[in-house]
């Protein structure tokens, strides 16, 4: 983002023949164009003569309003010429639209006759397309000086600066004063070398060159802001890096625009010239940096930022009468990863994490998310990562990362340090880019313990608080997450204790909706069933190729009762956003979450002290989680409430998934009194080699303890019942254990 803060003013002495440029002069003259803007802005109606006017009666308001929003498509149903030259030439007719609406307001306040006719009224004409977007890395030089609609995500801001429009210069000799006009955008103004007051006066020594200063207080200035606008993450080519584009905003538009925030951009295509660096050479005189002069700023609420966000008549009644069959809730599961065998109830808790409940928001001001967070754990090459991947490109948001390769930083938001200007400034991380949508993290026990805790407050709160080199402030990441994540010996293992073979904390745990085991069963039957699915996608799949023709059949087609589920996920969101839970539902949801805290009491009497406690509780998170699925199954099917039968359908998910989890190895870790004797004494033998407040290597340790006469898997037992009461830790990735007390 350099040349950010180039200052208050850009003064240059070099030539301003290229910023002046034209490359299509419009045949329309510049009066003739201000007579057909005023006639526009009093006369133009949307729909019929009878019709009110829309743009004269926004306009006659008191106080006058500070801007007005001009739509570019009635411009272009009104007056197609004066509409291409406003996109051809928008430097130019941008400011005479903007004197319209001020004479306009002028116009029709001479109605009181006591009205001071001296006043200006300075209006900002924000302009808007519902054309189709250009891409950021489809823009070229053919565009420069042109009109332009862009989409993308703010990741982003600097902070407002005030930027001069027009610069009081006086003579240090004769002190006359001369006003020069600044170019808008990051244009500055040309400072004159020779003050001529004098220059025919004889008698009178003539000033030197370069005499003039300027006078801050006689000068005029707007508010002014910088941006960063990234491509959408889904738009990206894979293999691509994200292009990224600086925006400069002004006046009413400063300060309205957060980072994670997808916009819809209308603005002229503009170059500026950047500050020159160390060693670079005399070629870098002649390059231009582009930047977006924005005259136009519409925030995408919903996250679709290419203008397709309505939906036909036709496609309403599709929808509407899909959400009316019977078969509704299964059709859909169906359709999320369909060539996936098997995983049905997988494919239900993704479908109610696509759908998502109710945002909430308490009298008190507090919040409580509706978005649906699943973990999937277990054994590889069970598709986790397939799920994943699936889902990043069906759900309308959604970004997909890795665990080993992100940071917290990377993950919640970053503080970049401009190098030239010593800025510092706030760049939205994955969780921000995926606000109102999905964050795919894959490998999630594979990040750092101190990375996993960044997201604790932006799974939850769903907000990330920054606090940071002079920046205090707080993000939304309104977001869902859908992780997955292997066991620590990497495959699942029924010898072990549910601690044993989930190791993430507790904390972290609670934050998700529903938690999978997912096992690579050895069954011979079902093994046969997934070896055909497997061999039948292989051979119906189609195969790219450059040279000859693949004769093989093509891809199952769309089955013809199949609904977009990109575009009904959209609708369903937009169409039944906060569905409520019934009388029966509520005193359903009472009754089972009694009832479950009731059996883990009592399984936690049972379970030996040795292994420690439950690694997954059941607690308030998980009532609210049964209450986001119950509505996220009712949204699914377009129901404004949710029944006793969703509370039902969303008691069996979390029966199968976070309850079966939290039993995991319950039976294998109710130990006999031999067994327990065995444990005691091998955590007496840890105790004896690593003192208090010391370390050791956990493979010497373990081998030490063997030499014994005990097997490896009853010392790592043993540990791993010392981690869960908090008197050991593993420290470097597990590879050295520290003793507390």
């Amino acid at each position: 983002m350099s040349g950010w803060d180039e200052g208050d003013v850009f003064f240059s002495n070099q030539s301003a023949a290229l910023d002046d440029f034209e490359e299509d002069p419009s045949q329309i003259s510049r009066h003739g164009a201000l007579r057909k803007f005023i006639d526009f802005l009093r006369n133009f109606r949307e729909h019929s003569a009878d019709a009110n006017t829309i743009y004269r009666d926004a306009l006659d308001h008191e106080p006058p309003p500070a801007f007005l929003k001009v739509s570019y498509d009635d411009l272009h149903r009104y007056d197609n010429d004066l509409a291409i030259a406003l996109r051809k030439n928008p430097a130019d007719f941008m400011p005479l639209l903007e004197t319209a609406a001020s004479e306009v307001i002028a116009s029709l306040r001479q109605k009181n006759e006591e009205e001071d006719q001296t006043v200006k009224f300075a209006v900002q004409i924000l302009l808007s397309s519902s054309e189709h977007p250009k891409s950021i890395r489809a823009l070229q030089s053919d565009d420069i000086s042109k009109l332009v609609v862009i989409p993308g995500i703010v990741i982003a801001a600097s902070r407002a600066k005030s930027k001069a429009t027009y610069v009081t210069l006086m003579c240090k000799q004769c002190k006359n004063t001369k006003v020069v006009p600044c170019k808008a955008g990051f244009g500055g103004a040309m400072m004159p070398r020779t003050c001529d007051a004098r220059a025919g006066s004889l008698g009178e020594e003539p000033c030197p060159l370069d005499p003039f200063t300027v006078l801050p207080e006689r000068s005029q200035f707007v508010d002014q802001q910088t941006l960063k606008l990234q491509e959408n993450p889904e738009d990206v080519p894979t293999g691509e890096l994200p292009r990224n584009m600086i925006l400069s905003v002004d006046r009413n538009l400063v300060q309205q625009i957060v980072p994670g925030t997808r916009v819809s951009v209308v603005g002229i295509y503009s170059i500026f010239q950047q500050q020159n660096r160390k060693g670079a050479g005399k070629a870098a005189i002649a390059i231009r940096q582009p930047y977006i002069r924005v005259i136009g700023l519409e925030e995408n609420a919903d996250g679709n930022a290419r203008g397709d966000a309505s939906f036909s008549a036709k496609e309403e009644a599709e929808f509407e009468a899909f959400a009316a069959r019977p078969t509704a809730l299964k059709d859909l599961r169906a359709m999320i990863g369909p060539s996936i065998f098997g995983s049905d109830d997988i494919k239900a808790a993704i479908a109610c994490l696509l759908f998502g409940g109710a945002r909430k928001k308490l009298p008190d001001g507090a919040r409580l998310r509706g978005d649906v967070n699943v973990l999937m754990l277990g054994d590889p090459s069970t598709a986790k990562s397939q799920f994943l991947k699936f889902v990043s490109k069906v759900a309308p948001i959604a970004v997909y990362t890795s665990g080993k390769g992100s940071s917290a930083a990377g993950l919640t938001a970053s503080i970049i340090r401009d190098s030239q200007t010593g800025e510092a400034y706030l760049e939205g991380g994955a969780m921000v880019l995926a606000d109102g949508g999905v964050v795919c993290i894959d490998e999630f026990d594979k990040m750092r313990p101190e990375d996993r805790v960044a997201i604790h407050e932006a799974m939850e709160q769903q907000t990330i608080s920054i606090a940071k080199a002079g920046i205090t402030t707080v993000l939304n990441s309104r977001t869902a997450v859908l992780a997955a994540a292997n066991p620590p010996s990497g495959r699942y293992d029924d010898m072990k204790t549910a601690a044993e073979n989930i190791d993430l904390q507790t904390t972290i745990l609670s934050r998700f909706d529903l938690i999978f085991i997912v096992k690579d069963e050895r069954n011979w039957e079902k093994d046969m069933k997934l070896a055909k699915h497997v061999i039948g996608i292989h051979r119906t799949a189609t195969v790219n190729r450059s040279s000859t023709t693949d004769s093989r059949q093509p891809a199952e087609e769309p089955k013809e009762n199949e609904i977009d589920l990109k575009r009904y996920i959209a609708y369903c969101k937009r169409r039944c956003a906060a569905p409520v839970l019934s009388e029966p539902a509520t005193e359903r949801l009472q009754q089972e979450y009694v009832r479950i805290r009731a059996e883990q009491r009592e399984r936690a009497h049972q379970r030996s002290s040795t292994e420690g406690a439950n690694p997954v509780p059941i607690t308030v998170r998980q009532l609210e989680a049964l209450v986001r699925i119950s509505e996220s199954l009712a949204k699914m099917c377009l129901l404004p409430e949710a029944t006793e039968e969703h509370v039902h359908e969303a008691m069996r998910l979390f029966n199968i998934s976070t309850i079966d989890a939290a039993k995991a190895g319950i039976s294998e870790g109710l130990l006999s009194e031999e067994q327990r004797n065995e444990l005691v004494h091998i955590e007496k033998q840890i105790q004896r080699l690593v003192p208090i407040q010391g370390s050791l290597s956990e493979r010497v340790l373990v081998d030490m303890v063997c030499k014994t006469g005990v097997h490896e898997s009853a010392v790592r037992r043993a540990l791993m019942g010392m981690q869960q009461r908090g008197e050991m830790e593993f420290l470097q990735e597990r590879k050295k254990v520290f003793r507390k007390v």
